[in-house]
Parts: structure tokens; C-alpha cells; sequence
């Protein structure tokens, strides 16, 4: 089908977490033949122009570097306004003159839809985690209007989107989009039948190749073992207790071959004794070494979940911050998983979740459903299609500018 060329914007935030996940969706439409812009830190740069976006640049005030998030949820939100007070009027000045077809943008890249409200052009959120559903203002809602300094900041927000000409409350700006893309499997989204589907579109996770990241295979020595994959992300890694124990846990067992990603704050010589089935990295190409693993030790961040159910892999969840608690838990529900607060992540505790979780039919069968199930959903293909559509990429809509 002829397409016509489009001027798609992104507007995003500097953290890996949230820009991995749109990322292929950002490939697929560059390669159908759009112009597409990505608003973003220049730390992202590499990502951006790597998957064909052209890169509008901001300096954003995000703790990306040293993850010095607050521990106070109100304090880590406000952190986000923050960000958009301070990179709006970049942002603006960047698409004053040069206005796209369509915004898309991620859930914490504020100055999209600030800007589609003003300009009246169709906006499309990609959401990393889940979205809101029937109901969501009155249980969460209210439990985080409730928190202390929430209702200063709501205030602050409402000022803002004021000052901005934008005609919402920071609730429903915030949680509720116009139109939203749900890049995450279905089966982790709560409340999933509560969704609104003329709003929402599970499109599930798009991952892609990553060719980019490198290749992964078993060692000599390793060939027709199972391997297991112990990741827990990009941001909470400084953890030498726990790897010490997963080191005790799956050293020595005769048939499994153990990739260990430590971070870069953890030196190896900390775990002490590594047994010859270990290999520990800083960091690994996760999702090729997911491709070929038959278990996950993850801290079930959103992508690192996603990841595990698309390759059909069970996992011991052992959580550390935010949203990765309720995703364990989610994990847990669906039965393919297991989780493992960190103070009882003991050597024998993980090496029991390990043996129960790949001898149990019932969570083979498990994953083999929720694997069908995202297959069903689309990806790259669908969430492109689903762009362009909003965009009024029709036979008869004018070419964007640009």
C-alpha cells in the first residue's frame, strides 16, 4: 500500500527503561519511508539515530547517570514535572516551525501532549508499563493523592498545564491519553478487561533484533546445557550480597551454564570463588542470551518481564524498586514465576525456586499459552499500522510537513 510520508515526532525521556521499549516501533516506521524526530538528551543520541529518528536535542535534569532517585514517591514524581518545566520551551522552539502529523510519546515525555493540545494534532502515548483502567482514580488514585506533598504537587501541575493553555487536570493529562499504545503483554496489565479498548491498544512488547547489542552463545565446555540468566537491569545492580548467594545457589550444578550480569558498581573478585559453569559480565546482551535460556533471575523491571514471557522463560523475580514489586506479583499470579524478596534470597531458597519453576508442566504449559497470546497481539507491525492510522495516513491526506 502507497503511504504517504509523514512527519512522526517522539518525545521521550533519557532513561534506557523507556526508550528501549518504542524503540523498534521507531525502526519499523523509519523504515517505511516517514520522517521521524525524537526528542530526547543527547545520551540517547546513539539509540535514536540507530534506529533511523533524527535526534532533537534537550539537556534533561533527570538523575539518569547516578540514579539518585528520591525515595519519597511524591518527591521521584515531581522530578518528571521538573524535567518538562525545564525542557519545554526547548521542545517547543523545536517544532514551533516545523510541526509533525502525529506526537508520540512516552509516559513521562509531558511536552508531546502539551504541545499536541495546543496545536490540535493527534497525539499517541507509548506506554512502557501499564495503563489506567475503570476504576484506577478511586483505588490508586487516592492512595496517591494521599501520600504526604501530594496535593502541593498536584496543584503545581495544574498550575503549569495552565500556564501552558492546556484545558486538563494533571489527572487526566497524566493518566489519562487521548489515544495510547500498551507495549507490555497483556497478561501484566491489571484489570486488563476494565481497559477502555477505544483508547487503549495492546500491541505487546517490540523487541526486535538488537542486533546492535551484540551476540551471545554458551562457552566451550557449555554446549547442551540449559543456561540461566541472572540480570537485574541497568539502575539497582550494586547488590555483591545477592550475587554471592546466586554464585552458592547455581555453581556447580552439572547441568545448567549461568550468565551473571553484575553491573558495573560490583567487581568480580567480591563474589569470591566463581565456579567454571559461571561467566560474570558488567553487562550482556540480555535478550540474546533470553533467546537461548531456560530460566531468568530478574528484578522484573516492565522490560525485563516483557522480555522473559516473549521467550517463554520462567522466572525467580526478586524485586528492588517501584513498579517491580507489583510485577513480581503479577508474575506470580500468572505461574511463571516465583518471588524473592532480597533479604530471603538465600542459596538454597533460589536454588529450590529454580528446581520447582523448570520441572513444573504447569508453568511450561503456562508460558507456552502467554507466548501464543503476545504473538496474537501484533508488535512493531500492528503498533505502526495503529501510528499511521492516527496520523490519517489515508489515499486522500496531504503529505506532513517536513
Amino acid at each position: 500500500m502507497h503511504r504517504k510520508r509523514l512527519h512522526i515526532a517522539m518525545v521521550g525521556i533519557p532513561a534506557i527503561s523507556h526508550v528501549i521499549p518504542s524503540l523498534e516501533v521507531v525502526r519499523e516506521l523509519a523504515r517505511r519511508g516517514h520522517r521521524v524526530t525524537y526528542a530526547n538528551d543527547p545520551r540517547m543520541e546513539e539509540l535514536v539515530t540507530g534506529a533511523g529518528a533524527e535526534l532533537v536535542p534537550y539537556t534533561s535534569t533527570l538523575p539518569v547517570d547516578d540514579h539518585s532517585w528520591p525515595e519519597d514517591p511524591i518527591a521521584a514524581t515531581e522530578l518528571f514535572l521538573d524535567d518538562a518545566q525545564a525542557v519545554m520551551p526547548t521542545v517547543r522552539a523545536a517544532y514551533q516551525d516545523d510541526r509533525p502529523d502525529v506526537f508520540l510519546y512516552d509516559i513521562a515525555g509531558y511536552p508531546a501532549r502539551v504541545l499536541a493540545e495546543n496545536w490540535g494534532v493527534p497525539a499517541v502515548q507509548l506506554s512502557p508499563t501499564y495503563v489506567a483502567w475503570k476504576g484506577y482514580e478511586e483505588t490508586v488514585g487516592a492512595q496517591v493523592e494521599a501520600l504526604p506533598g501530594a496535593k502541593e504537587y498536584l496543584a503545581r501541575f495544574d498550575a503549569w498545564l495552565a500556564e501552558q493553555g492546556v484545558p486538563l487536570s494533571s489527572g487526566d493529562f497524566a493518566g489519562r491519553p487521548r489515544r495510547a499504545l500498551a507495549l507490555i503483554p497483556r497478561p501484566m496489565q491489571p484489570y486488563a478487561d476494565t481497559v477502555d479498548p477505544d483508547v487503549v491498544s495492546f500491541v505487546g512488547p517490540c523487541l526486535g533484533e538488537r542486533a546492535e547489542q551484540g551476540a551471545w552463545s554458551p562457552p566451550p565446555g557449555a554446549e547442551g546445557k540449559r543456561v540461566l540468566l541472572v540480570s537485574m537491569g541497568s539502575a539497582f545492580t550494586e547488590l555483591p550480597g545477592f550475587y554471592r548467594e546466586c554464585v552458592a545457589a547455581f555453581g556447580g550444578l552439572p547441568d545448567w551454564h549461568v550468565v551473571l550480569q553484575i553491573g558495573q558498581k560490583v567487581r568480580p573478585e567480591e563474589l569470591g570463588g566463581v565456579p567454571d559453569n559461571i561467566e560474570v559480565h558488567p553487562w550482556v546482551p540480555q535478550l540474546a542470551v533470553l533467546r537461548q535460556a531456560s530460566a531468568f533471575v530478574t528484578h522484573a523491571g516492565m522490560g525485563g518481564s516483557s522480555e522473559g514471557l516473549v521467550c517463554g522463560v520462567p522466572m525467580i523475580a526478586v524485586p528492588q524498586f517501584a513498579d517491580q514489586f507489583s510485577n513480581a506479583d503479577a508474575l506470580q499470579a500468572q505461574g511463571v514465576a516465583r518471588r524473592i524478596d532480597t533479604e530471603d534470597a538465600t542459596a538454597g531458597v533460589l536454588r529450590s525456586a529454580l528446581e520447582e519453576l523448570t520441572s513444573s508442566p504447569a508453568v511450561a504449559a503456562r508460558l507456552a499459552e502467554i507466548r501464543g497470546e503476545l504473538e496474537s497481539q501484533g508488535g512493531v507491525r500492528v503498533a505502526a499500522d495503529l501510528i499511521e492510522a492516527e496520523a490519517g495516513a489515508g489515499a486522500d491526506r496531504p503529505a506532513g510537513r517536513g
